[in-house]
């Protein structure tokens, strides 16, 4: 192992960790790799995942990436279908996860395990951490060989993108089909967390000038036009028959969402931000699995409010567990917060108990954030 690094206090150099990632990587030849993306993979998890695949395969280090959620957001399992991006879903709750045991580390990427439920199951494994990369805000400490961790930087897509413009991991090649593809996920994971580029800073801009000389513009406009589902829009027409504002700040609630719809919460937020004298948008649910009887609270923050920092906010408004995990952070414009129902689990269709139940959670979280957009003494101000 190497030492470790603590996230909070590690600020690393872009050259350095590229010879550092190489040095690592020479010594694993024959390895296998888990990489874990974040439950609900977005385009800059998704493509940032892919493009470490592609540099291991040039070291002789295999790869298998997965996610403990689902794909719901119809850009995402467009990107999937049509790139052919080899992502796998592995349920934490079932016996169908891969052989730990094939593995020799395990690697993070746009995470650092908060928002990755699998996480617990590779720990119990007490298989090694190799590698962190992540535009987070850091949420604990981190013991790996390698840590790069970058708030500055607006999409992880960006920091691996940087990876191939050294040339010196991997050179990519306009011939190859499966590099083309790749670099036209990782165009689409800069552009969707950077809002298209209108959040973008100079590093996001650098890494979108490289990959335009390799990705595929028809394929990038083919999973552009991928359209909202009707479950989406209903979740959307919830949140601005439920919406609540004050101080120029919107909140809803949504109600229960299956575990499969769950990307609707962010795309309402999305939606829900673009109204006139609103800055900030929360929208939150109730997401169940029907087949594990799972529920948990996940909301999410949208912001066009410079001052406003996601992070900060989420983390003040609903604190941590008895483990120390935050509920929930964020980056610049963007956040997100899942809270476990725990003991109180359970959904029965049209029943009293789910109504109650609903109202309870939707008081507290309300309450949370309110206090946090009070002009007098929380986060929010009204200049």
């Amino acid at each position: 192992m190497g030492k470790p690094a603590i996230a909070g206090t590690y600020q690393p150099d872009h050259a350095s960790v590229v010879s550092a990632l190489e040095k690592l990587l020479l010594e694993r030849s024959g390895d296998r790799h888990l990489v874990l993306i974040q439950d609900f993979p977005d385009p800059d998890a998704l493509s940032s995942a892919w493009a470490y695949q592609l540099i291991c395969k040039n070291y002789n280090v295999d790869c298998d990436i997965y996610y403990g959620g689902t794909l719901s957001h119809q850009e995402n399992i467009t990107l999937v279908r049509l790139s052919g991006l080899p992502v796998r879903r592995w349920n934490p709750q079932t016996k169908t996860g891969p052989d730990l045991s094939k593995y020799q580390a395990y690697v993070l990427l746009d995470t650092q395990g908060t928002t990755c439920q699998l996480i617990r199951t590779v720990e119990a494994s007490q298989l090694p951490l190799f590698l962190v990369v992540d535009h987070h805000a850091p949420q604990k400490e981190i013991d790996a060989n390698l840590v790069d961790l970058r708030p500055q930087i607006r999409a992880t897509a960006t920091i691996l993108t940087q990876y191939l413009q050294s040339e010196q991991l991997l050179v990519l090649d306009k011939s190859n089909s499966t590099h083309v593809k790749c670099a036209t996920a990782l165009m689409h994971g800069i552009r969707s967390d950077t809002s298209n580029l209108m959040h973008a800073g100079e590093a996001d801009f650098g890494a979108a000038a490289y990959l335009s000389n390799y990705y595929d513009p028809q394929l990038l406009a083919a999973i552009l036009r991928a359209s909202r589902s009707k479950r989406v829009m209903d979740v959307i027409e919830r949140s601005l028959r439920n919406r609540k504002v004050q101080n120029n700040v919107t909140i809803a609630g949504v109600g229960y969402l299956r575990y499969d719809d769950r990307d609707a919460i962010p795309q309402a937020a999305d939606f829900l931000v673009t109204e006139e004298n609103v800055h900030t948008a929360v929208v939150y649910g109730i997401v169940h699995d029907e087949d594990e009887e799972l529920e948990v609270v996940i909301g999410s923050l949208r912001t066009s409010k410079i001052t406003l920092d996601p992070d900060e906010f989420i983390k003040e408004a609903f604190g941590q567990d008895p483990e120390g995990r935050f509920f929930g952070g964020g980056r610049t414009t963007a956040g997100g917060f899942e809270i476990p129902i725990g003991f109180l689990s359970g959904f029965y269709e049209n029943s009293d108990y789910n109504r109650l139940k609903w109202e309870v959670f939707d008081t507290q979280v309300k309450q949370k954030l309110w206090r946090l957009v009070n002009p007098e003494d929380g986060l929010i101000s009204t200049d």
